[in-house]
């Protein structure tokens, strides 16, 4: 009787509800009291969906991430290669610039290998007797006289820096004429003149050139700059140093070059000198 009791009251609320709506007011009670639990029910499915899309993204954000940590390691090194490169055109451009202003026959060659020995200030460069190089050719970089090849082999030649202790170069003051002897100190940044009077004509920022004597080295080049001009009374001798012209301890690149008054490779006076 429960049975058909309950029965026969849903469907009369359903022809209710059917022919008049009157039902639709509690039914939009209904759904509004269910609407928490309803949540409630579909919580765990929605917790489950947004999990694994989340690591899903978080799979893909770390791959993305990955893949543009390694572009932006590849575009650093290229952009670091592109500035060597640039730096290493404007070395060249330099150097021809140099070799523009210059009368002689020159060649670049690339410095392989410089002597880690402070007191020895040796390089080794690219260049060898297949190439035209012969002992005792002068150096230059786009600044000035750099200094001479002491070895030369087929395809590599060994040069002595003009800061090199055993070496001299015989130079003259721009200015007046002057010659003298620019003796190296093993200071790459010094330059020693110990051959001048007390009385000489020499000041602090006078050029020196090469003066040609010897043969080595062609007249004209620039060798350095007067930076101390000290006269020592306990002496005949005044006490002179010069900056080199030349960067000799950051230069990747070096001129050979061949004067129009080419010599073998005599002894020079300036290594005369200095060995007396």
């Amino acid at each position: 009787m429960r049975c058909v009791l309950l029965a026969f009251v849903s469907i009369v609320f359903m022809m209710l509800d059917f022919r008049a709506g009157h039902l639709d007011s509690i039914r939009h009670s209904l759904s509004l009291m269910l609407h928490p639990v309803r949540i409630v029910v579909d919580l765990p499915f929605v917790a489950v969906h947004w999990l694994g899309e989340s690591i899903a993204q978080r799979r893909e954000l770390l791959a993305e991430n990955r893949h543009l940590q390694n572009e932006k390691l590849e575009t650093s090194a290229r952009l670091q290669r592109f500035d060597a490169l640039q730096a290493e055109n404007r070395r060249l451009r330099a150097l021809m610039e140099s070799s523009a202003r210059v009368a002689d026959r020159v060649l670049v060659s690339e410095i392989m290998a410089v002597d880690l020995d402070p007191l020895r200030h040796r390089i080794v460069i690219n260049k060898g007797t297949v190439h035209g190089a012969y002992r005792g050719q002068p150096l230059l970089d786009a600044n000035g006289i750099v200094g001479q090849i002491t070895h030369a082999s087929p395809v590599s030649s060994e040069a002595v820096l003009i800061s090199d202790a055993s070496h001299a170069v015989p130079v003259e003051v721009n200015r007046n004429g002057l010659r003298t002897i620019a003796v190296g100190t093993g200071d790459a940044g010094k330059l020693s003149l110990p051959f001048l009077p007390n009385n000489a004509d020499i000041v602090i920022g006078d050029l020196l050139i090469s003066s040609g004597l010897g043969g080595n080295f062609p007249p004209g080049y620039p060798v350095g700059s007067v930076t101390q001009v000290s006269p020592d009374p306990s002496s005949s001798f005044a006490t002179v140093l010069a900056r080199p012209a030349a960067a000799l301890n950051r230069n990747r690149e070096v001129l050979l070059v061949w004067s129009t008054t080419e010599v073998g490779s005599p002894p020079s006076e300036a290594k005369e000198i200095a060995e007396r």
